[in-house]
């Protein structure tokens, strides 16, 4: 039967970003459904297929298995190239991995994902501060240990997988990652992070609480989604 990959709009949905783009970059194929956000409580919608309410949702088979880093394990299960080979590279993206999904509060709520959008940025609070120092630090160790081009080594990985929504952000608010930017440049001329960013421009779902945290974070300076 193959995999089915449940996602939300391309714009605003970091989460389903993730396994998206790891699956298509180490060639997994799957059937893409979209569910949008369509208002500001999507849960009761949602828990028609998603047992948390939320996606993405990855569906093989009979089996359903929730939440990107549940995903992520899943696929590595079964499939090479999810994780780095080399047993310091493996634990440096493991690691990288399970702190953006379990950190980086700050940047999640002060720099929503909106790819379509360019935004001035309001003065920083020290919490973002911290989490943007953070992201800069872990680019700059990855490539310089292992070597880049990727985040921890010479092959796209999970790493790269976790961080692509934050390469969006980076770019969306003008944030600076020093030497990072070199990875950054990278992950959004990937071809699969063209094609997401590709099927943003053309959405035209909008969603009131995304769109009133985006003006809540700064001025926009540049709007290139479809109207």
């Amino acid at each position: 039967m193959g995999y089915t990959l449940i996602t939300a709009n391309r714009n605003y949905s970091s989460w389903s970003l993730r396994p998206w783009v790891l699956m298509k970059a180490l060639g997994m194929a799957f059937e893409d459904r979209i569910e949008p956000f369509t208002k500001p409580d999507n849960y009761d919608d949602f828990r028609a297929f998603s047992p948390t309410g939320q996606v993405p949702l990855l569906l093989d088979g009979e089996l359903s298995i929730w939440d990107s880093l549940g995903i992520t394990l899943y696929l590595a299960d079964r499939h090479e190239g999810v994780w780095p080979q080399d047993r310091a590279a493996r634990a440096f993206a493991q690691a990288i991995v399970a702190e953006m999904h379990g950190g980086f509060g700050a940047l999640r709520n002060d720099c929503t994902m909106n790819v379509g959008v360019r935004v001035a940025l309001n003065p920083m609070s020290p919490a973002l501060a911290r989490n943007v120092s953070r992201v800069r630090e872990i680019f700059e160790q990855g490539l310089e240990r292992f070597g880049g081009p990727w985040l921890a080594g010479a092959q796209f990985t999970a790493a790269d997988a976790f961080y692509a929504p934050v390469a969006f952000r980076i770019r969306t608010y003008g944030l600076d990652v020093g030497g990072g930017q070199a990875w950054v440049d990278r992950v959004l001329a990937h071809p699969a992070m063209i094609e997401w960013e590709t099927e943003a421009l053309a959405e035209t779902w909008r969603e009131e609480s995304h769109e009133a945290e985006l003006v809540a974070a700064g001025t926009i300076t540049a709007d290139y989604r479809q109207a």
